[in-house]
């Protein structure tokens, strides 16, 4: 099994920065991929960033440019830095592993294994 806590959620004013962390322990390795998601209220969960065992990154469009992915896999944690926050990014975001790893990137809930239990992030106008 494989643990996902993430953190760094919080209220931010409109065009603001916020840093999500995602800590993985447990069974995790190197080669999963790691990937970042978003609900608002009363939405379907949405599809924000991954980066894959092979440091491949995907963005979904609407967080393009504004939206960096990374890890640090000595610390097996993945980062969210979030810029130019509008208040449409307002959600609960999670954090996921997929163990199939290498080279997939994965968009879709389906494609991931194991997931955190979220962190709210809302953004004021």
């Amino acid at each position: 099994q494989v643990q996902l806590v993430e953190s760094g959620g919080g209220l931010v004013q409109a065009g603001g920065s916020l840093k999500l962390s995602c800590g993985a322990s447990g069974r995790t390795s190197r080669r999963y991929t790691m990937g970042w998601f978003r609900q608002a209220p009363g939405k379907e969960r949405e599809f924000v960033a991954a980066i894959s065992g092979s440091d491949r990154i995907l963005y979904a469009d609407s967080v393009k440019g504004r939206f960096t992915i990374s890890k640090d896999n000595a610390k097996t944690t993945v980062y969210l830095q979030m810029n130019s926050l509008k208040p449409e990014d307002t959600a609960v975001y999670f954090c996921a592993a997929d163990r199939s790893g290498g080279y997939s990137l994965g968009f879709r809930r389906r494609d991931y294994d194991y997931w955190g239990q979220g962190t709210q992030v809302t953004v004021s106008s």
